[in-house]
């Protein structure tokens, strides 16, 4: 490793997390594939599956800041063990579910239960305590466009199984896809072997958990790029939840919905490398509201018009550039501002803010549809909120940082 024992010893970590963190948002941002059919099949409405979605991202984020806490108190190893397990059982229920509550405890409670402990925060952490400060950001950036390339298997092999076999046969189609999480995360679990972590100036690896969040919490930047984050968490489930729903409406081919998730996690790739590239040289925060401004924009340029196959590709490929670039940024920011040993348990704060926003769009969106209609109104709160939240956060950037105390 970079610090820890050279290349050889990086690499085995980096892949395992990579994988894990692939196979769980690729499949978790695949499952709008199954609602038309689902639904029809089970005689649910679209907002119950937008709400087992929403408690899934709910569980997600209240669970994230408790597993980060074990992980400083057992390891990573049992923590993301324990989730690939969980990701596995809960696609699974899903597979088998005969109604409502089946949904909601496979798609919903356990998965979100699982994403807590196998997934994008873990993934992160793992990262930047294995790279080099120097480092740290273009890496990050590596390793959360990997986790993009996950829904382009996962969206077309989903999508082929439902329309041929069921949408229960392409259920059971991520389940096997799930399984490859399991030793994955052992290999990413080697990280628990390395030596404890270099304290920043500031930072909180010294304090107790408590302490730590007592001090997370009274510092402006963490509290603003905090609230800003639960907008993003709004916006992408919202789509990746309702847009396979709205193109059907549209009367657009079904596969066309594959196509849009797959081009999203293309274009992913490219934009977790830039951001994490461009983390590296400018400013975090300008960049954080850059990409909320910029996703504002295309949702309100796609949504006006009459979506056709080629401006949804379009737009796919825009939001993709988009998507989990904040990834890096985000656990770049929380790492520089209180060091390494808190960092999964103060990224889950963050995070559960994101899931809160999350539940917002994949529950608030179904809401609004089942209630008006249309999801008209849901697009222009999305729209409105994440221009809200780019221009503050790039605001609070601008302001004088204050100056970090030093040790005596």
């Amino acid at each position: 490793m970079e610090r820890h024992g050279g290349l050889r010893g990086m690499l085995p970590i980096l892949f395992g997390a990579s994988v894990m963190l692939s196979v769980a948002m690729g499949l978790r941002q695949s499952l709008g594939i199954f609602m038309p059919p689902l639904t029809a099949e089970l005689a649910i409405s679209v907002a119950d599956f937008a709400l087992a979605i929403a408690i899934q991202n709910l569980t997600w984020g209240l669970c994230q800041p408790f597993a980060g806490w074990l992980v400083a108190s057992w390891g990573f190893r049992p923590v993301m063990l324990a989730g690939a397990v969980l990701y596995v059982a809960g696609m699974a229920l899903l597979a088998g579910a005969g109604g409502l509550v089946a949904v909601m405890l496979g798609a919903g409670l356990t998965i979100g239960v699982a994403m807590a402990f196998a997934s994008a925060s873990m993934a992160m952490a793992v990262t930047a305590r294995v790279v080099s400060p120097e480092r740290r950001s273009t890496l990050l950036g590596v390793v959360s466009a990997a986790g993009s390339v996950g829904a382009l298997v996962a969206a077309p092999i989903g999508q082929i199984l439902s329309v041929d076999h069921g949408w229960r046969v392409g259920v059971m189609g991520f389940v096997v896809l799930a399984l490859a999480m399991i030793p994955a995360a052992w290999m990413a679990g080697r990280v628990d072997g390395l030596a404890p972590p270099v304290s920043v100036p500031g930072g909180s690896d010294g304090l107790t958990a408590r302490a730590a969040l007592r001090v997370a919490v009274r510092r402006a930047p963490f509290v603003v790029m905090t609230l800003a984050y639960f907008v993003c968490g709004m916006q992408l489930v919202f789509l990746t939840t309702h847009l396979p729903s709205y193109l059907v409406l549209c009367g657009l081919d079904p596969l066309l919905s594959a196509t849009a998730l797959g081009t999203i996690g293309g274009f992913n790739v490219l934009g977790s490398l830039f951001f994490g590239w461009a983390g590296g040289r400018w400013n975090k925060p300008m960049l954080l509201g850059g990409i909320y401004i910029a996703r504002s924009l295309a949702i309100a340029w796609y949504f006006v018009q009459a979506p056709t196959p080629e401006s949804t590709v379009l737009f796919a490929a825009v939001m993709g550039f988009l998507w989990l670039g904040v990834a890096p940024l985000v656990t770049g920011m929380v790492a520089e501002m209180f060091g390494l040993r808190w960092l999964a348990m103060l990224q889950g704060v963050t995070f559960l803010s994101h899931q809160v926003g999350s539940f917002v769009g994949a529950f608030g969106g179904g809401w609004v549809f089942d209630t008006l209609g249309s999801y008209d109104l849901a697009l222009q709160l999305g729209v409105g909120l994440g221009l809200f939240a780019g221009v503050v956060q790039i605001l609070f950037a601008l302001l004088p940082r204050p100056r970090v105390p030093q040790p005596a």
